[in-house]
């Protein structure tokens, strides 16, 4: 068979179909938009109460200082606090006393607050009959960053 017999075809030019809408969206956009809604959401409280915790821990340490009516008992509310939250990096650090108790309080701080800084008053304050108030306010800023650190870890 030879083309030169073929009949005529009458070809006619092609034209595009409509482009489909974007609205409304395949069931799997509706789907992929319900499950980024619901991980937002969950990570949005996850976030809040987070910050809540945060908070809460924080207004602890405050209120317990707070609480204490001299500068002698506030350094042993201090100690306190800082042997249970201690509790939560080293079951065992609760049992720790004097240079070693200040040591692991130390423990990876950029620089020791405790052995040799405005932490050392742990050592003796709630013992002294007066302290100066001056150190406990030293002592409260130092101490209250290790107890937030370490309730924040836990």
């Amino acid at each position: 068979m030879s083309l030169a017999f073929a009949p005529a075809l009458p070809l006619k030019d092609l034209h595009p179909g409509i482009a489909p809408g974007w609205w409304p969206p395949a069931p799997g956009w509706w789907a992929l938009a319900a499950v980024v809604l619901v991980l937002s959401l969950a990570l949005v409280r996850w976030w809040g109460l987070r910050q809540r915790r945060r908070q809460v821990v924080a207004t602890l340490f405050d209120a317990t200082l707070a609480a204490a009516p001299t500068p002698v008992a506030q350094v042993a509310a201090m100690s306190e606090l800082l042997r249970r939250a201690a509790r939560r990096v080293d079951p065992r650090a609760d049992r720790l006393e004097g240079d070693d108790w200040l040591r692991f309080l130390d423990a990876g701080l950029p620089s020791p607050a405790f052995l040799q800084g405005p932490g050392a008053l742990l050592r003796d304050g709630a013992f002294r009959p007066e302290v100066d108030p001056a150190e406990v306010a030293a002592l409260r800023d130092v101490a209250r960053r290790r107890f937030l650190d370490w309730m924040r870890r836990a």
